[in-house]
């Protein structure tokens, strides 16, 4: 397939865009970093918007019109994708969940083939429930408190081994969590799709969606790990959260609206619940008003949690390998089914 032109439309470093062209020299790619938002942190893919001045936003015009392929999605008029971009056949991008985003786009009605970064973003997301369920388990809120306020008073933990776990969603991320749970000792259940089978330890016991609320009132530890679809919406609903067992700890690294979040925050205040671990929440940024930043009980990660200092190598090595199936015929990794959400 000859011709093929790639355009770079988030920000990334210039040694991996020279690293994606010399793995794949049969594709142009075309590169302009001044046109690119301006990453806040390392390997983000919003940033601030620059201000185009006529001619940038025609060169900007200009290169998106000549797109077969992109790397993530136009960031001045994503939803006017089909039509700046007639050529464009493909879109790879940067995170796992895209559902909610070409929803509202409208992407998901063009004949656009997407991509997702599903996989680059398990072990940290993996990392964060661990981290997360170790934090509050163990005390750690108290232990801070107590420093702050130079008081030495010995107290009693406990454990997490034996604890039961529930691990909602058996993709790359929550299969990677039920991986490190069982590995520090929980009672890991982890919560697929009816009918499938998954790539699990031995220790982890599968069940079907279809058994959730089987399974929920002895999870002593909730991790979610889904896709934001019509099904997933307020999975977690307030009877499901009044139904956990006392002191429980819920840690999200789905989407917000997968939780009642008001239900959450009542339960977490109350004290029926024992904590929760949130790297997602139903409105990002977090409002300075949300009761969540001050609940001691409360970790509040600002939707960064998936984020490695390493994470665009990561999506660029797999980037290649889906430019070298596309090149070649072959199926593309990660594919999104906009009938599924994911």
């Amino acid at each position: 397939m000859p011709g093929t032109t790639v355009l770079i439309a988030s920000p990334l470093e210039p040694e991996l865009v020279e690293r994606l062209a010399s793995a794949v020299p049969e594709v142009e790619v075309l590169f302009e970093p001044d046109l690119l938002p301006v990453p806040r942190y390392p390997c983000e893919h919003g940033g601030t918007k620059p201000e185009l001045d006529a001619a940038q936003a025609q060169r900007w015009s200009d290169l998106l019109a000549s797109a077969e392929v992109t790397f993530d999605f136009d960031w001045r008029d994503p939803a006017g994708t089909a039509r700046n971009a007639p050529r464009l056949r493909w879109v790879q991008a940067t995170s796992a969940g895209i559902g909610g985003f070409v929803a509202r786009t409208g992407l998901d009605q063009t004949p656009i083939t997407f991509t997702t970064a599903a996989g680059v973003h398990a072990v940290p997301l993996a990392e964060f429930a661990l981290t997360g369920v170790l934090d509050l388990a163990k005390g750690i809120p108290h232990l801070r408190a107590q420093q702050a306020a130079h008081r030495w008073e010995r107290y009693a933990t406990s454990s997490v081994r034996g604890r039961r776990a529930v691990v909602v969603g058996l993709g790359s991320i929550g299969r990677e969590t039920c991986r490190l749970l069982d590995a520090v000792g929980l009672d890991v259940v982890g919560v697929g799709r009816p009918g499938r089978t998954y790539d699990v330890p031995a220790g982890v016991r599968v069940v079907s969606t279809d058994a959730l609320d089987e399974v929920l009132p002895s999870a002593e530890v909730v991790v979610l790990a889904t896709p934001l679809t019509d099904e997933t919406t307020g999975l977690l609903s307030r009877a499901r959260i009044e139904g956990l067992p006392a002191g429980a700890i819920v840690v999200n690294v789905a989407r917000g609206q997968v939780v009642d979040e008001a239900a959450l925050i009542e339960a977490l205040t109350s004290g029926h619940l024992g904590g929760a671990a949130l790297d997602v929440f139903e409105v990002e940024p977090l409002p300075a008003s949300s009761p969540l930043w001050d609940l001691p009980n409360v970790i509040v990660s600002p939707h960064s949690a998936s984020t490695l200092v390493s994470e665009n190598a990561a999506l660029v090595d797999l980037f290649v390998d889906n430019l070298r199936r596309y090149l070649d015929g072959r199926p593309l990794r990660n594919t999104y089914d906009a009938t599924k959400g994911y």
